[in-house]
């Protein structure tokens, strides 16, 4: 363990603690651990087809439902409580004589405050997509350029708690004064949102100090997709500025590697596994795109694993970082609570294998590590559970021991090492 990364986990452990003493920039309250619910993008994309494709085309249909399973079938109870509506709801243009943002008649009939007094009494948030510049990235809506105030209080007046803001067609805008500005107008609207900024995707330079005064969470990596490949570079994309990202977020704040795709065509079950478990290591918001109602038995599984939910709520709220890479092998490592009575911390610790092993490219293997190598030093030692398995206790192991475990090709294991008591 090299006195850098010792210097580093302090850093993590005292910025976390004071996210916990100190208010957000945008004094809202919100956010205090990473959001969880729903979005439509990855699977529904912009399908706005309701003759065609009744079920998939972004209309009130497809949010009522999904409000209705988020419910009945257990996701809302574990905390995935925002159903958020991404690109492709609005006309074209905004109304005439208002001037006001208008939800498309022929696929939102009801309005977007009946739809959120539905989502409301079943329980959960209403979240709404938005962009800072001129149109919406996908179907080119009208964006919120010139209508900061106006639109802020349009979201209020229809109830929405979490607004996601996008940054396409604003290369003419100073983004460091019009994202501030629009959470400025959010707030004084006198209803708390969630504030999700794209800020930093779209700005070469991103002032991380800046964006997280004014933003509960933030896009800092490409759009996700259906594809390990596309996991791995959001991941790889994070560790390339881990000291910023793990300084920045915290309770309030957020980093965020966009949804889980958890569910869909493509990804497999190791690799599913695999972006939940580096989520959660990231303390990452856990916003899910998929069809509730075709999501298959054993991925229902993993997106309602209690065990791994814990952990990414964890009350600290300190976002992890690699610190082990060697060969095709990673080791995550995430600050959590217990803290014993000696003052150490438990952790979340996720080993990752990116297959690529010469000898045998899709063979599972075998790691080795050290505890005190990682920068578990607890004299008491740590009890050990498999995150996806929480049942399976491993046992103790003391700083000095060895911990061992197999990892299958693209995959991952994630286990909790609690740190135990001095008695």
């Amino acid at each position: 363990m090299s006195g850098e990364y010792c210097s580093f986990l302090l850093l993590a452990i005292l910025t976390g603690c004071h996210f916990l003493e100190s208010a957000d920039g945008l004094e809202n309250g919100l956010a205090r651990t990473p959001p969880m619910g729903w979005m439509p993008y990855e699977r529904f994309r912009c399908v706005t087809d309701c003759v065609n494709f009744p079920r998939d085309c972004i209309s009130e249909s497809l949010f009522k439902r999904t409000a209705d399973l988020l419910v009945s079938d257990g996701y809302a109870v574990l905390g995935y409580e925002y159903l958020i509506i991404d690109d492709c709801w609005m006309e074209r243009d905004r109304d005439a004589i208002t001037g006001k943002l208008v939800p498309d008649r022929a696929r939102f009939p009801s309005g977007l405050d009946a739809l959120a007094n539905y989502i409301h009494a079943s329980g959960l948030k209403f979240g709404l997509y938005h962009d800072i510049g001129e149109r919406t990235c996908m179907h080119g809506g009208p964006g919120a350029q010139g209508h900061f105030a106006l639109d802020a209080h349009t979201f209020a007046d229809w109830g929405v708690d979490y607004v996601k803001l996008d940054g396409c067609f604003a290369a003419h805008m100073d983004l460091d004064r019009a994202y501030p500005e629009f959470g400025r107008a959010l707030n004084r609207t006198g209803r708390p949102m969630v504030y999700s900024c794209s800020w930093p995707f779209y700005h070469k330079t991103p002032n991380y100090e800046l964006i997280q005064t004014h933003c509960n969470l933030w896009r800092f990596a490409e759009d996700v997709e259906d594809s390990y490949q596309s996991v791995m570079r959001i991941v790889h994309n994070y560790h390339k500025h881990q000291h910023t990202m793990v300084k920045h977020g915290g309770p309030g704040h957020w980093n965020d590697p966009d949804m889980l795709v958890l569910g869909n065509y493509r990804l497999s079950y190791e690799a599913s596994r695999l972006q939940l478990a580096m989520w959660t290591v990231l303390a990452a918001p856990l916003i899910m795109t998929n069809d509730l109602e075709t999501v298959r038995p054993e991925i229902k599984a993993l997106l309602q694993n209690r065990a791994i939910i814990e952990v990414d709520q964890d009350v600290l709220g300190i976002p992890g970082a690699l610190v082990v890479s060697s060969g095709n092998v990673q080791v995550w490592l995430r600050t959590i609570m217990p803290i014993n009575n000696l003052g150490f911390h438990s952790y979340a610790v996720a080993f990752v294998l990116h297959g690529n092993y010469a000898p045998c490219p899709l063979c599972p293997q075998t790691v080795e590590v050290v505890l005190d190598n990682l920068g578990l030093h607890n004299v008491m030692g740590y009890t050990v559970h498999d995150l996806f398995n929480v049942s399976h206790n491993l046992g103790l192991f003391r700083a000095k021991d060895k911990f061992k475990t197999r990892i299958n090709p693209q995959g991952v294991t994630f286990y909790k090492f609690k740190a135990e008591d001095f008695y």
